[in-house]
């Protein structure tokens, strides 16, 4: 079963949300015209309304993943490069932002998002034809890539936020990439690589926590997530179409979140195993806010199917990153 199209926004004229799966972009997010049971009030929203927009990066050689969050009532962002032949980070960056100053997270997917902070820059844009450029400037650490069009739709997901109010994602397939990173003196290339991109858009509730996997390729990808927002936004990108996912299972060990992980949805479309070639880490414990935070990099090998009759196809080492996360915000 493939997805509807996406509609032209993400309330209807009664306020109410389009909660679903869908296929295409949307272009904005206006939770102030929620109507009641969703509606919350201006104070409510400014504390618990929180956007990002992540990018990831993966070539045989390197995966980078880029993220500007836009907290509400204050900013942040991370970035690196993990060099996969020498199983470590190479490059790291995460700064706060000032409140207001430090990012600006586009309304929607398609748009653009900065963050600016003492000796850093990144910038996600959107070009013409449904390409994207990303720059990073950060000191020793620089990224000029560029990538699209999608060969496959755009996921977006519409629902209820557990603890909070409503929730909505937009999530790429693989896309084309191209383009450099400096990490110090050394330099490493990203054409012929994939990226991917995911931006987010919700009333989210003050505790919120999740596991989430996402890998892909041209041909093939998937984002699963299990925590706040169920199984909304679990899908499969197969040969250009965009399936839904049912239920998705992280077995894994939260002690050790190194060793291997099995992933697998409770519809019988996907079952992966993940194996773990590095991490970022990060744990904060602040007057306001708390996180703790962890991304292994690694490969999924297992199968998928778009349908219970459709034969399994082999996934063989797909690069790609598992995460559990957990934001007191």
């Amino acid at each position: 079963m493939t997805l509807p199209t996406a509609p032209a926004a993400v309330i209807d004229a009664s306020g109410a949300p389009l909660a679903g799966r869908y296929a295409g972009l949307v272009h904005g997010f206006a939770w102030a015209r929620l109507a009641p049971p969703h509606a919350r009030g201006r104070l409510w929203r400014l504390f618990h309304h929180k956007r990002w927009h992540y990018v990831a990066l993966a070539t045989p050689e390197l995966f980078c993943a880029v993220a500007i969050v836009d907290l509400g009532w204050t900013s942040t962002a991370f970035a690196y490069a993990f060099d996969r032949n020498k199983g470590k980070l190479v490059a790291a960056f995460s700064q706060h932002g000032l409140p207001g100053l430090g990012a600006r997270v586009a309304g929607h997917a398609g748009g653009a998002s900065v963050f600016r902070g003492p000796g850093s820059r990144i910038a996600i844009e959107a070009l013409p034809q449904q390409r994207y450029r990303l720059r990073l400037d950060c000191g020793q650490f620089g990224i000029d890539a560029e990538f699209g069009a999608p060969v496959s739709p755009i996921l977006l997901a519409v629902g209820q936020a557990d603890g909070g109010s409503v929730h909505a994602t937009q999530k790429s397939g693989g896309l084309p990439l191209w383009g450099a990173v400096r990490c110090g003196a050394h330099g490493y290339s990203l054409d012929g690589g994939v990226a991917s991109f995911d931006y987010s858009n919700g009333l989210l509730a003050r505790e919120t926590e999740w596991r989430w996997a996402s890998a892909h390729s041209l041909e093939l990808g998937f984002n699963l997530q299990a925590g706040y927002f169920g199984a909304q936004e679990n899908a499969l990108w197969l040969d250009g179409q965009l399936y839904p996912l049912g239920r998705a299972h992280f077995d894994f060990n939260p002690d050790n979140p190194l060793a291997p992980w099995h992933i697998w949805t409770d519809d019988d479309l996907l079952d992966l195993h993940f194996r773990v070639e590095g991490a970022r880490r990060e744990e904060r414990n602040l007057w306001l806010a708390a996180s703790r935070y962890v991304q292994p990099i690694g490969t999924f090998s297992g199968w998928v199917r778009a349908s219970v009759q459709a034969p399994k196809r082999i996934v063989t080492q797909l690069a790609g990153v598992t995460e559990s996360h957990f934001s007191r915000w």
